[in-house]
């Protein structure tokens, strides 16, 4: 058995049927120019014959239920890839729509702890001819980042490459027995003992800058939304891509960053969309931005490495380009926060962050405790060059993260090429018309382009 860091198993214990923990994703392909009708089903019968697989994909809880199954993982030695791995068709008339419900029932369901976390589906049906592939992990065994870096390992830039392997499969070069390593426990333990020793160097820091410089977007600030409520089990899920081109143009007349502009981009819908609601604050909405701090070689060993800035997304200011001036300040205060200091200090001054919500699970507290931020929007870095997987074209990437009790929305985004493809969490019974964010982010990035020209 091996040692879960406490980062990964505070995601199994906060899991509960009204708040599945896992992270996922849809992927968009386009058959290769004379791919026939069987194409989908002879691409999964092939990586279903995986020999083998990769150790972060057979990793489970020691014990299903609420013990020290959530302090150990241990290792399937017999994962059914049958189960993990499954083939679906759509319902006519086989729109995008379609697809978007099936990942929202999906999404919505938890993961078996009997069994490693995690789900492969390969859809066929689309009436443009595409085929699409879902996929969810448990936030214990990846965090979303690393998830998305897994599934770009398996992806080459050769469109006439025929031998992809599985996300999930081990590569050919590290085919070979590994040992035990008898003081990796310790090892484990001590670098946690550690990273908390480092606190009160970050906390210090934070509080420096919060009470002299009072710049600070600080938790527990943000004002109490229809999105800061307890959800139910069930998620929406809604997606779209816009032209990397457009937030290149911006950034540059702006003098900001493109993480910048997307987060104005989401701010002008979110403050469209509370309006058609009838339900936008006074005091600007806060957003948790998460910031990795993994690096790429790292991602095999799966696990959580992210930090997180709270921003001022400036929503009580109807000028988008003064909205975007507040928000970049905002970003700019919190790295300068987070600079000097090391990853283990950074993550637990996050902590600080996030923290209000461990308790959320509490009954009542959702409703009369104010919310440390209104929602998370993550921009997950993605592949920058157009990609294929045995000679099907890359066509969407669509994050599709988790929620917790008070945090009813969830934006996430990936750069792919010369595109941006958000995804977008809801719970389906207090976010109504949740498809008309899209929309909002519509408007809201012409209307940045407008006044920032």
């Amino acid at each position: 058995m091996q040692f879960m860091p406490i980062t990964d198993s505070i995601f199994l214990l906060l899991e509960t049927r009204e708040h599945p923990m896992h992270v996922g994703g849809l992927q968009l392909f386009k058959k290769p120019e004379g791919a026939g009708e069987d194409y989908v089903q002879n691409l999964y019968r092939e990586l279903i014959d995986t020999a083998e697989v990769r150790p972060l994909f057979t990793k489970r809880p020691a014990a299903p239920v609420n013990s020290l199954g959530q302090w150990m993982w241990t290792r399937d030695s017999h994962l059914d890839l049958d189960y993990h791995v499954r083939r679906s068709a759509l319902p006519n008339p086989g729109r995008i729509r379609e697809l978007l419900e099936l990942t929202s029932r999906w999404h919505s369901t938890l993961l078996d702890r009997h069994r490693p976390l995690w789900e492969t589906h390969f859809v066929e049906g689309l009436s443009d001819g595409r085929f699409a592939v879902y996929t969810k992990v448990h936030h214990a065994v990846l965090d979303g980042i690393s998830a998305l870096r897994h599934m770009t390992t398996a992806l080459t830039e050769d469109p006439d490459a025929r031998d992809c392997p599985a996300p999930w499969a081990m590569p050919a070069e590290r085919r070979k027995p590994t040992s035990a390593d008898p003081l990796a426990f310790a090892r484990t333990a001590g670098r946690t003992v550690a990273d908390l020793a480092s606190f009160p160097r970050a906390a210090v820091k934070t509080a420096n800058q919060a009470f002299r410089e009072q710049r600070l977007t600080l938790p527990m600030q943000a004002p109490k939304t229809m999105l800061n409520v307890p959800i139910g089990g069930a998620r929406r899920f809604a997606a779209q891509s816009w032209p990397m081109e457009t937030f290149r143009a911006i950034k540059k007349a702006s003098g900001t960053t493109v993480n910048d502009v997307v987060l104005a981009m989401c701010a002008g819908a979110l403050r469209d969309y509370l309006i058609e609601q009838r339900a936008l604050p006074d005091a600007p909405l806060t957003a948790m931005v998460p910031v990795t701090l993994r690096q790429p070689a790292a991602a095999e060993r799966g696990g959580n490495a992210i930090g997180a800035i709270l921003c001022d997304l400036a929503t009580n200011e109807p000028d988008p380009a003064r909205r975007l001036e507040r928000i970049a300040r905002s970003m700019a205060d919190g790295k300068q926060l987070f600079s000097g200091l090391s990853p283990a200090e950074i993550l637990l001054l996050s902590a600080m962050n996030v923290s209000p919500l461990a308790l959320s699970p509490v009954p009542g507290m959702t409703n009369y405790m104010p919310p440390p931020f209104n929602l998370v929007i993550s921009n997950v870095p993605g592949p920058r060059n157009t990609m294929y997987w045995n000679g099907a074209e890359l066509d969407g990437v669509y994050p599709a993260s988790l929620l917790l009790d008070g945090q009813a929305l969830n934006i996430t985004l990936t750069n792919r090429a010369e595109e941006i493809d958000f995804g977008i969490i809801g719970c389906r019974h207090s976010v109504p018309h949740l498809q008309r964010l899209l929309l909002h982010l519509d408007t809201a990035l012409t209307e940045l382009d407008c006044a920032t020209r």
